[in-house]
């Protein structure tokens, strides 16, 4: 029997999860992503492993993940449709699953035109719905997506992302469902910060009975800065900022805004731990892993649970 996703251990046994995230080097340095994962180790319960975020090459995920599996983290293998066809996705998939892969994320993935190769041929052969739905069926029925069978079949926990911000709001919940029912086992949102409609989102979500067919991850940033919180909300399409974030950042003395910062996003987890619908956080603290054991001590989620 080949052992599976720690992550679904943790979420099926009922705890409340608490993953984070490493963005692979821009080069060949395994010393640079030993480094990144050293304080992720024992503070999280698995680890997304980026597919050339942001249009910019970097080292592949699955060989990224293969190098964190090595130092004890579970990585998810964060797969994008933006720079594969769907024969190199299936080839890729059966691939990380005989190196011991157990989780992954699909992604649509950020387009070209943002990135360092503007220029780059966008494949999009499927989108991030229809992968989903292939890595189900590859798992659960055992066959390829032509139809033909599998020795073997890759038995993946399948996640998906979601952004409960974008416009139209009210449509955000049904594309939700869609991932759902395509069939996704969790789901990894974009950073909050507005909690008011966060708690909406979630409320919707456990009025569909969503929230009984998957499990959502509450995705959190914290802010560094105050610059970093008026790009966030001016620049990043999709993410909201409310006012007051930004006031409550500009009102501590200009050394603390990152003690705040940090202050906000524990206060965050800890309402996350009692919304019902919510079964974990992802902590995306971009070039800031350094900070995850004290980000994990203080939102009080260790020792992390181990279950067999």
């Amino acid at each position: 029997m080949k052992a599976g996703s720690n992550l679904e251990k943790i979420l099926r046994a009922g705890h409340f999860a608490f993953t984070g995230e490493l963005g692979p080097p821009r080069g060949t340095s395994v010393e640079h992503v030993k480094e990144k994962a050293q304080y992720l180790v024992g503070h999280v319960d698995m680890v997304n492993i980026t597919d050339n975020q942001t249009a910019m090459v970097r080292m592949s995920s699955w060989a990224a993940s293969l190098i964190v599996k090595e130092l004890g983290l579970e990585p998810n293998y964060q797969m994008v449709c933006r720079d594969r066809n769907r024969l190199a996705m299936q080839a890729d998939i059966l691939g990380a699953y005989a190196h011991g892969l157990r989780n992954i994320l699909c992604l649509t993935g950020d387009h070209q035109q943002f990135g360092d190769h503007p220029n780059a041929k966008g494949v999009f052969d499927i989108d991030s719905m229809q992968l989903v739905a292939m890595v189900k069926k590859m798992r659960d029925e055992g066959k390829f997506l032509s139809g033909e069978e599998i020795h073997d079949p890759p038995k993946f926990f399948i996640g998906a992302a979601a952004n409960p911000f974008a416009d139209p709001f009210e449509w955000r919940i049904h594309r939700l469902a869609k991932k759902v029912e395509a069939g996704c086992d969790f789901i990894q949102t974009q950073c909050v910060y507005n909690m008011k409609k966060m708690r909406e989102y979630i409320k919707m979500a456990n009025d569909m009975g969503l929230t009984e067919k998957t499990y959502i991850l509450a995705g959190i940033t914290p802010m560094k800065s105050i610059g970093m919180a008026k790009y966030m909300k001016s620049k990043v399409p999709g993410i909201e900022v409310p006012d007051e974030v930004i006031k409550r950042l500009e009102g501590v003395d200009k050394k603390k805004v990152a003690e705040e910062g940090i202050k906000i996003a524990c206060e965050q987890i800890e309402e996350f731990k009692e919304m019902k619908g919510v079964a974990g956080v992802h902590l995306m603290a971009i070039e800031w892993e350094h900070k995850v054991p004290e980000i994990a001590e203080l939102a009080k989620v260790l020792p992390r649970p181990v279950v067999e």
